[in-house]
């Protein structure tokens, strides 16, 4: 097989490179030419930036490039780590995974009369260049100048996993990776972006931090271009891609990757809360979190009913999850809307499906309790099996079902589920992905040689038994509806369960086919054909390439688009699965 998978996709911003600033001298030549347009005695310059940057190679950069500079650090304003950790305990809590959300400020980390004491210093100072640098600098001044030095969430986790980054405020470079990553996902984040977006409007310049060595800046006035192009038109987050003790050899074909790597285990391919966009720039890729477009561009990019429903959070969720020539999944269920607010404090939970892009003769899908099924003695069992380290019977406790090539299965919250081995699945979902109760793990370690957390205590109170073997066969498995056929398209709804709130189409097709967003977010995967020409009727859009297995996001912002097979074999149909959300 033949990869065409687009692994770095862009949107083109402009064809000039010169408004992209690259390496350390012409950022600060660049700097430095407006301050001097100022022409003021005094230039207060914050470098604010993402928890995770190099902060190393900022302050070198600085120093070397502004010598006489007054610098200011904002970490010697910081709490104490042990305060920093008493206070978000609560919020990250003991438990291997799960925490709260929570509404912690990036003020609430700093010392306040330390902090105030500073602003007092600098506001003291009567001339020359002060450099404000680290996390937060944007509350020590008001700037006459304002960088924001940027990271992409998976690019925080690869540092994480390789002990360069731990938590922020707190000496924990040693702790484990899951245990970082519940901390970035219930409060770093968060906080991080709270703050980013109440001062993005000021912000001067942004700066793309995600290469060693490698530092790239852009005016705001380009940089907020970008998202408004973005927000207009049809295009694709950068993918990636991560092992797992289940994972597959699919991957590395079609996506064209690593046939060293022992396996890829999940693909992301639209999560845009830990995805990047790359903006083309003339001859530069500039590297931005995804994120940065949902927190500024809400309306324009998920539709005013999506937005009032969830607010700046983008809801729907493609990844991939390969066990071809792999293992089962581990056997799961997820919390209920009710139990996931109660006890996490998240408004909406992890309703999901499976779409088997590829399956073996002996695929499967582990889904719903079995008829008439002795719950008591399942989960004695399940508990027996983690304390004793024995094995757990998952066939009579647990549905198994035959799966094949483009079955869908929809998976409502409570409905214990895995997919086995050997098998693709396009996982399509509500976005709080972190919200999985491991039930059994087929008794494997993880990748670090160690158990995987199994939740038991929380998984045991959100089984929905009524989802025994008669009703998820009735409900549950290609619960598919025609829509429309005529000779070249076929449509039909496909999930997800009326409990959920994402809608899916699939179309079937071998000429051209008209959709309409009507005013809400669409996400679209390629699952059937080589690849497509997505078309604005009205050339309000350039046309874009799709290949097999890409998914792009149509912002709602986008009325109306084409999608028509190109470069396919003839005689060959295509088929395209949609996602948006029920309004």
């Amino acid at each position: 097989m033949q990869s065409n998978y687009d692994k770095y996709p862009y949107v083109e911003i402009s064809e000039s490179s010169e408004l992209c600033f690259a390496g350390w001298q012409h950022i600060f030549d660049e700097i430095m030419r407006l301050a001097e347009l100022k022409g003021q005695s005094k230039t207060v310059i914050c470098m604010d930036v993402y928890h995770g940057v190099d902060a190393a190679e900022m302050l070198d950069a600085i120093k070397a490039h502004l010598p006489a500079a007054t610098v200011i650090q904002t970490n010697a304003c910081l709490k104490d780590a042990a305060q920093i950790q008493q206070m978000v305990f609560p919020y990250v809590t003991d438990d291997a995974i799960f925490g709260r959300i929570n509404n912690l400020q990036i003020h609430d980390f700093f010392d306040g009369p330390k902090l105030e004491k500073q602003k007092d210093q600098i506001r003291d100072l009567a001339s020359g260049t002060v450099v404000v640098f680290g996390e937060g600098a944007a509350l020590f001044a008001d700037a006459d100048i304002l960088i924001y030095a940027d990271l992409a969430r998976w690019e925080i986790q690869k540092r994480m996993k390789r002990g360069q980054v731990g938590n922020f405020g707190v000496n924990n470079l040693d702790e484990s990776f899951a245990a970082k990553y519940k901390q970035g996902y219930f409060l770093d984040w968060r906080v991080f972006d709270k703050h980013k977006l109440a001062f993005f409007d000021q912000i001067d310049f942004f700066m793309d931090a995600n290469i060693a060595g490698q530092p790239k800046m852009l005016g705001a006035e380009i940089y907020r271009s970008g998202l408004d192009q973005t927000v207009g038109r049809p295009f694709r987050v950068v993918p990636f891609f991560d092992p797992g003790p289940w994972g597959g050899q699919w991957l590395k074909e079609v996506a064209d990757l690593d046939r060293d790597e022992i396996n890829y285990a999940w693909g992301f391919d639209c999560v845009p809360e830990e995805n990047s966009l790359h903006f083309r720039i003339g001859e530069h890729i500039f590297e931005l979190p995804s994120i940065n477009l949902v927190l500024t561009r809400p309306q324009q990019l998920l539709g005013q009913a999506v937005y009032n429903e969830f607010g700046a959070e983008f809801p729907i969720r493609f990844d991939f999850l390969d066990t071809m020539q792999g293992g089962n999944l581990s056997l799961q269920v997820h919390p209920t809307r009710a139990y996931i607010q109660e006890h996490f404090g998240m408004s909406y939970t992890q309703d999901e499906s499976y779409y088997f892009l590829e399956a073996d003769q002996d695929a499967c899908v582990y889904l719903g309790t079995r008829n008439k099924v002795d719950a008591a003695a399942m989960i004695a069992d399940l508990e027996k099996a983690q304390k004793e380290l024995t094995d757990f019977d998952a066939e009579k406790y647990v549905n198994k079902l035959p799966v094949k090539k483009h079955d869908h299965i929809l998976i409502p919250a409570g409905t214990i589920h895995c997919s086995g081995k050997n098998a693709v699945v396009l996982e399509i979902s509500a976005t709080p992905y972190i919200f999985t109760f491991k039930l059994w793990d087929w008794g494997r370690l993880g990748m670090d040689g160690k158990p995987r957390p199994i939740n038991i205590e929380h998984g045991k109170n959100v089984i929905d038994y009524s989802r025994d073997e008669d009703w998820v066969k009735q409900h549950l498995v290609n619960n598919i509806t025609s829509i429309s056929l005529n000779g070249h398209l076929k449509e039909e709804s496909t999930g997800l369960h009326e409990t959920q709130f994402i809608e899916t189409r699939r179309h079937w097709f071998d000429s051209k086919v008209t959709h309409y967003t009507h005013g809400t977010l669409n996400v679209v995967n390629l699952v059937e054909g080589s690849q497509v020409l997505v078309e604005s009727p009205d050339n309000l859009f350039e046309p874009y390439v799709i290949h097999y297995a890409e998914t792009f996001i149509v912002p709602a912002s986008v009325a109306v688009y084409t999608i028509t097979p190109a470069g396919n074999a003839a005689g060959t149909k295509c088929a395209t699965l949609k996602a948006y959300v029920r309004t």
